[in-house]
């Protein structure tokens, strides 16, 4: 077996970077890779995902249900109508990333996606989405930071007015996402 599979305590072979953590088990089996659709669904994700930049994802996996009860189940409407005192309630929030950048971002981000056309957000992000591969990657070696298609997406986001969405935050996300499928193969997961 490969050095970038796992055998879990269940017998399924995963991505190696799964560890032993249960949470990135079930996050592994249930949503990484997996088709997303929907704008507030996307919207939550490039926040999250945002946040993410220069941590460890685990980290957000286990805040993400506090991000989710603080801005408001990440409902874009809901979000940009925060204000300052919002900004401060949250920068106090020992329980979510208190970074100010992070989060004047996400709530200028839901402004940029509230003055969208419902469903426009998910055209945009899916548009991106590279043809499928003919096969997994063999390793995480051959899993890129970045591609064409997510330095695209990463441009037309700015271009729009979005922050915290750079060329590898959005490859994260388009991974997250299932815009591509980066199970290695021999996870029970790799198409």
């Amino acid at each position: 077996m490969s050095t970038d599979v796992l055998l879990g305590p269940d017998g399924l072979a995963r991505c190696a970077w799964v560890g032993d953590d249960a949470e990135y088990r079930r996050y592994h089996d249930e949503e990484w890779g997996t088709p997303l659709h929907g704008d507030r669904a996307l919207f939550e994700k490039m926040s999250l995902e945002g946040f993410q930049a220069g941590l460890s994802w685990i980290t957000i996996l286990r805040k993400r249900p506090r991000f989710r009860e603080v801005f408001a189940g990440f409902a874009p409407e809901a979000v940009a109508g925060f204000g300052e005192a919002d900004v401060e309630r949250l920068m106090g929030d020992a329980g979510i990333i208190r970074n100010r950048a992070k989060i004047e971002a996400t709530i200028g981000n839901a402004r940029r996606v509230a003055e969208m056309a419902e469903g426009e957000l998910d055209a945009l992000m899916w548009s991106f989405a590279p043809p499928p591969r003919p096969a997994p990657p063999a390793a995480f070696a051959e899993v890129p930071a970045t591609t064409p298609e997510s330095s695209a997406l990463s441009a037309e986001l700015r271009r729009r007015g979005f922050r915290f969405v750079g060329p590898t935050t959005m490859y994260a996300l388009m991974q997250s996402g299932g815009m591509v499928d980066d199970h290695v193969a021999g996870c029970w997961r790799a198409a």
